[in-house]
């Protein structure tokens, strides 16, 4: 049953690939605003350059790209045994903001008609560790009243899971090209990078 205006008045299609993608064993949940008009047409989260810069900063935690990209790639001889989900908040690319800086923000009702979509995702991959990726994703967790700059970095455990969030990756964003800022991503990195190894991937 489809709920979402995004489907039934404009036509916007969910691509499963394009939104999530990983194993129900998976133990690090990285999650995202909405899939782009990128990821849609390559079937894939996080496929632009917004994507290159998160997967830079994972890198530097110590992940591949190919443990979350390659669906054999755990398979394969000396891989870790566990595994990692990417999803978002809501579940069709939005479409392009009215003023041309990039994609819209999906709206309070969009993302509250998806919420039960994601819940569900937790609980059937109950993840030991939460990346949340940008402001949508990081107030499902933390009040939106409060500022990035107390939120990245600091992590968090939540439900009994340990979130560490990242801000968005994307060009677009000045966030994280503030100097300062630049500190606030190393340590969430650092924590990362812990959670990683306490968890044997």
């Amino acid at each position: 049953m489809r709920a979402c205006r995004l489907c039934l008045e404009q036509g916007h299609a969910i691509t499963p690939g394009a939104i999530f993608r990983g194993d129900i064993d998976a133990e690090i949940m990285i999650i995202g605003q909405a899939p782009g008009v990128t990821e849609v047409e390559a079937g894939r989260p996080f496929n632009a350059g917004s994507g290159t810069r998160l997967f830079q900063w994972l890198e530097r935690a110590g992940f591949e790209e190919r443990a979350f990209r390659d669906p054999q790639y755990m398979k394969e001889p000396g891989a870790a045994s566990s595994t990692q989900y990417m999803t978002a908040v809501t579940k069709c690319f939005p479409g392009k903001a009215k003023n041309g800086g990039g994609d819209r923000v999906p709206s309070r009702e969009e993302q509250a008609l998806c919420r039960p979509y994601l819940d569900e995702e937790l609980r059937l991959v109950d993840p030991k560790v939460v990346i949340p990726v940008g402001r949508l994703a990081i107030n499902l967790f933390f009040p939106a009243s409060r500022p990035l700059s107390k939120i990245i970095g600091a992590g968090q455990l939540i439900d009994g899971r340990v979130v560490i969030p990242l801000p968005h990756p994307s060009g677009a964003s000045r966030w994280h090209q503030i100097e300062a800022n630049r500190a606030l991503i190393d340590h969430a990195i650092g924590r990362i990078r812990a959670e990683r190894i306490k968890l044997g991937l």
